[in-house]
C-alpha cells in the first residue's frame, strides 16, 4: 500500500532536516518528525565543532606517526624540524591563560586564520603523496580527508561566529585571511621532509584549533562542561 499524502509530506520535511553527512553547519536537527525539528543552540554548534577538530586532530597524528614510523628512521630525521612552520606569521596565544585573556573576536579571528592557511598547503600535501609510490593509497587519501575536514570546519566556526553576532556576543570585526594570505608558500626543501614538516605543523595547529574553541566556548557558555 503507498503512503498518503499526508504521510509522504511529513517524511519529505524529515529527510530535509537531516545532515546526511555529519558535517558541522547548523542545518536543523528532526528527533521525532517535522514538529521535533529545531535550530541548533550555540552550545550546539560549539559541540559540533569542537568533535569535528578533535577528530581532524586524531586523524593528523595518526598520519604523522605513520610518517614518522615508515619513512624517518632510516633518515634519522625524528623530531627534527629545520624551519619555522607557514603559520607562524599568524599570532597565536601561548597557552591557555593567554588565550583566556583574549577578546573572543581576537580568539575566533585566530581559529578562522589558522583553518583558512591550510586549505591550499593540505591540497599540496593530498597531491604529493599521491605521486609518491612510497605511500600508499590508504595514507594519501587520509590527507585528502584532512583537508576536507579543515574545510568543513572553517564553515562550522562561520556558523558559530554568525551565530554568536546574531545573539550580540560577537562584533562585526571579525575576519579570516585575504586570498592571497591564504596562498602561503611551502619550503624548498625535499619533498620528503616538506611532507613530513607539513605534518608536523598541521598537527600542532590542529591541537591550537581544538584547544582554542574549548576555550571560546566555555567563555561563551560556561555552563557546558567547563
Amino acid at each position: 500500500m503507498g503512503l498518503s499524502v499526508p504521510a509522504v509530506a511529513v517524511l519529505l520535511v524529515a529527510l530535509l532536516c537531516l545532515d546526511p553527512h555529519g558535517r558541522v553547519g547548523s542545518a536543523p536537527i528532526c528527533a521525532h518528525g517535522p514538529s521535533g525539528c529545531h535550530v541548533p543552540s550555540l552550545a550546539d554548534l560549539f559541540d559540533r565543532v569542537i568533535q569535528h577538530s578533535a577528530r581532524m586532530h586524531s586523524l593528523s597524528n595518526d598520519l604523522h606517526s605513520e610518517f614518522e614510523q615508515y619513512f624517518l628512521p632510516s633518515k634519522n630525521h625524528i623530531g627534527k624540524i629545520y624551519r619555522k612552520c607557514h603559520t607562524s606569521n599568524i599570532l597565536t596565544p601561548n597557552g591557555k591563560e593567554n588565550a583566556q585573556k583574549l577578546a573572543r573576536e581576537e580568539l575566533t579571528e585566530v581559529i578562522l586564520k589558522l583553518l583558512m592557511a591550510w586549505r591550499d598547503p593540505l591540497f599540496q600535501l593530498h597531491q604529493s603523496m599521491a605521486h609518491q609510490q612510497d605511500f600508499n593509497s590508504f595514507s594519501s587519501n587520509k590527507a585528502l580527508e584532512m583537508g576536507d575536514m579543515a574545510h568543513e570546519l572553517r564553515k562550522g566556526v562561520e556558523k558559530v561566529a554568525e551565530k554568536m553576532r546574531v545573539l550580540g556576543m560577537l562584533g562585526n570585526s571579525v575576519t579570516g585571511l585575504s586570498a592571497a594570505e591564504a596562498m602561503l608558500p611551502l619550503s624548498d626543501s625535499g619533498e620528503a621532509m616538506s611532507d613530513y614538516e607539513l605534518l608536523y605543523c598541521f598537527r600542532r595547529d590542529s591541537n591550537k584549533v581544538q584547544n582554542y574553541l574549548k576555550i571560546l566556548k566555555c567563555r561563551i557558555v560556561p555552563e557546558h562542561d567547563c
